[in-house]
Parts: structure tokens; C-alpha cells; sequence
């Protein structure tokens, strides 16, 4: 009995592992290009610049999937272009739905990331 326990709460934590590495499954690279945009959009690398935009990375990848973050910035990116073709862009409910919810994220990883 006390062995069945063991080995279910050994399953358990494997589980919960797993579950956390593919919640968080930014590539390194994505990672990269993400802290270094951050860092020049908030006047260049600094060590400061660099710590919190790895703080804000670190938040993205806690919340998306790497795909489920990229086609939300793809949406929020192209969201803008004109006429019909920016329409796919805008219109969809997928696209509505992952930009509200990486705005939400960027605004949380704002508050938790950059306090003065």
C-alpha cells in the first residue's frame, strides 16, 4: 500500500513536470530576440533593461505556448495593414481573442517586470 502511494505521488510530480516544460517551450532564440527588442524599446542594453525584459520573457512563456504566442504577436503586428488584407489580421475571433489575452500579459509582465 505505502509503495502504491509512492509511485502514484512519483507519477504525480512527473506529470507536473512535464506539464511545466511544455507550458514553457520558448525556444531560446524567441527568447533572444524578445529580451533584445525589449531592452531597445526601453533605451538599449543595460543590465537593468536586460533583467526585466527577461522577467517580462519569462512571463510570456509562463502564460503561451511558444505558437500560441507567436501567431499573437503575428496578429497584433499585421492587425494594422490596410484594407482587405489586414481583415485576416483583425476580423477573426482567434485574432481578437490572442491579442486581448498578449496585451493583458505584456500589461501584467509590465506591472510585475518594471516597477520603478
Amino acid at each position: 500500500m505505502m509503495r502504491q502511494r509512492a509511485l502514484v505521488a512519483a507519477g504525480l510530480l512527473l506529470a507536473a513536470a512535464a506539464a511545466g516544460a511544455a507550458a514553457n517551450d520558448f525556444p531560446t532564440q524567441a527568447r533572444v530576440e524578445f529580451v533584445v527588442g525589449c531592452m531597445n524599446q526601453r533605451g538599449g542594453p543595460t543590465y537593468d533593461n536586460m533583467y526585466r525584459c527577461s522577467c517580462a520573457v519569462d512571463r510570456m512563456a509562463a502564460r503561451f505556448a511558444y505558437g500560441e504566442f507567436a501567431e499573437a504577436e503575428t496578429f497584433a503586428m499585421l492587425r494594422s495593414t490596410a484594407g482587405e488584407r489586414g481583415g485576416m489580421f483583425r476580423d477573426p475571433p482567434r485574432a481578437r481573442e490572442l491579442v486581448a489575452a498578449l496585451k493583458e500579459a505584456e500589461s501584467e509582465a509590465e506591472r510585475a517586470c518594471f516597477v520603478n
